[in-house]
């Protein structure tokens, strides 16, 4: 099952993405453990930029994937990480992936951002990194799948707007 939920609460951005696994909340949470690893099964760095840390997954860890930064604020392992934003300008917020159980042997993957944009960001956040932010966290859901099942689930095809984004960005 494939989730996307967004919406604005006056400037606040509230954008959630989420999937039940046919795995236990002990299995994904490991897979989430392995997030910004050399061995990463969840983040889709063979089509976007990779997840990339200082130090392996844990408060403090400073990284990102392409122009967006972050750092580890909260780290429970196998249940919760919390990323708060330090680029690009304007970003405030976080963004976060939890592991919750969702039945008999199956666990949900929500991935949650909370956003303020300010300035720039305010236009940039609805026409270019909304887009792309969903169709990344759709890409990061179906991999999260292939890991627990053993096969690879249909790729979502991304929209003609984020393949345009993507075409440019590669240009710089």
């Amino acid at each position: 099952m494939v989730m996307g939920l967004a919406q604005s609460k006056g400037a606040t951005v509230f954008d959630a993405h989420e999937r039940v696994l046919p795995a236990s909340p002990e299995v994904v949470g490991a897979l989430l453990d392995r997030l910004g690893s050399d061995d990463d099964p969840i983040w889709p760095s063979d089509y976007w930029p990779p997840l990339e840390l200082d130090q392996p997954l844990s408060e403090g860890a400073r990284g990102g994937h392409g122009p967006i930064r972050y750092h580890v604020v909260e780290y429970d392992p196998g249940r919760f990480v919390r990323f708060r934003f330090t680029a690009p300008a304007g970003f405030l917020g976080h963004h976060e992936f939890i592991v919750e159980r969702a039945g008999d042997g199956a666990a949900r993957l929500r991935h949650v951002l909370v956003l303020a944009p300010m300035g720039d960001a305010r236009y940039m956040w609805p026409l270019v990194w909304r887009p792309l932010h969903d169709a990344l966290m759709e890409d990061a859901l179906d991999r999260a799948e292939a890991a627990v099942t053993g096969r690879t689930p249909p790729r979502h095809e991304w929209s003609w707007w984020v393949r345009v984004l993507r075409a440019l960005m590669k240009r710089k």
